[in-house]
């Protein structure tokens, strides 16, 4: 934040020089609490308005985490930010609902053609899925599974932890709602396409589905990396030997990743545009990491 710069005029100063002065501070934009500079060095006006989004509970921590740094800057901004799922996200941005639908897919995936052709994709980062086990499991062995067996457990071929050289238990899934995001990522990249059985442990909120896991002896679901960060009540699992990090993302070995979307109706201006911004800069790049999401400039791999 750029600090208010205030001038005294001493007694005595003569009426030209004072005009002179009062001149060359109406040229300068005036500087604020929360504005930053423009291109020639001057002070901005200060970003207010509200920004309003909802979608991927993938994408949630992040938004959340920029928001907080964001509006340190930027304290007149009001940023509300909900889950509800790549779909509802997509959904209600595409009907104005909201300024921001986050989402783990492309919106022509889940809206007519005319309703994405209004959308602008902001591509804010790669996120990671991870298959995660109860932490007993990964303890008694279940610590890779090829992909093949990932398939097998998802779709109901495999019922017993015995049969990929785990413990004589029974396979519990924690699986999303068809609405995800996160489901049609792990269904395309880590499922080759075939579709996940129906569990009754459902959920689309990624911190539940993570927290069922830590509960349920034998459970295995998947989660964004950025859940995993500092986590120890459950363990990812690596797929065909692979572990699921951001190295390995980055470098493309490790399969199943994605880009998030930041999708605004039409180009963003205001406090969501600004908002959009920081979120992309290289300042707000490193910070990223730390939370688990990828820089989408690091990938040596690329999908359209």
């Amino acid at each position: 934040m750029k600090k208010r710069i205030g001038s005294a005029l001493l007694g005595g100063l003569l009426m030209g020089a004072m005009a002179l002065t009062m001149a060359a501070c109406s040229s300068t934009p005036a500087s604020t609490e929360s504005g930053g500079t423009d291109s020639a060095g001057g002070a901005t006006a200060a970003v207010v308005g509200t920004v309003t989004a909802s979608g991927s509970s993938a994408l949630l921590p992040l938004a959340e985490d920029a928001a907080e740094y964001f509006k340190q800057d930027n304290p007149d901004v009001s940023i509300t930010l909900n889950a509800g799922g790549s779909g509802t996200g997509l959904r209600q941005v595409a009907d104005g609902a909201v300024d921001i639908g986050n989402s783990d897919i492309a919106a022509e995936e889940r809206l007519e053609a005319d309703e994405a052709a209004q959308l602008v994709d902001h591509r804010v980062c790669v996120v990671t899925m991870a298959p995660i086990v109860n932490a007993s499991l990964y303890e008694q062995g279940v610590t890779n599974l090829t992909k093949q067996q990932l398939q097998d457990i998802f779709t109901g071929v495999i019922t017993n932890w015995s049969e990929v050289g785990g413990p004589d238990q029974n396979i519990v899934l924690i699986t999303r709602p068809s609405t995800s995001g996160t489901r049609a990522l792990f269904q395309e990249y880590a499922l080759d396409g075939k579709e996940e059985i129906t569990s009754s442990l459902e959920t689309d909120d990624s911190g539940t589905l993570l927290q069922s896991v830590a509960d349920n002896e034998g459970a295995i679901g998947y989660v964004a990396l950025s859940y995993l960060v500092n986590n120890t009540s459950v363990a990812p699992v690596a797929v065909d030997g692979v572990e699921p990090t951001l190295e390995n993302t980055y470098n493309g070995t490790y399969p199943v990743w994605g880009y998030e979307h930041m999708y605004t109706k039409g180009e963003p201006t205001g406090a969501v545009k600004a908002y959009l911004d920081f979120i992309q800069s290289e300042e707000y790049g490193a910070r990223m990491e730390e939370l688990g999401y990828g820089v989408t400039s690091k990938m040596t791999v690329s999908r359209e």
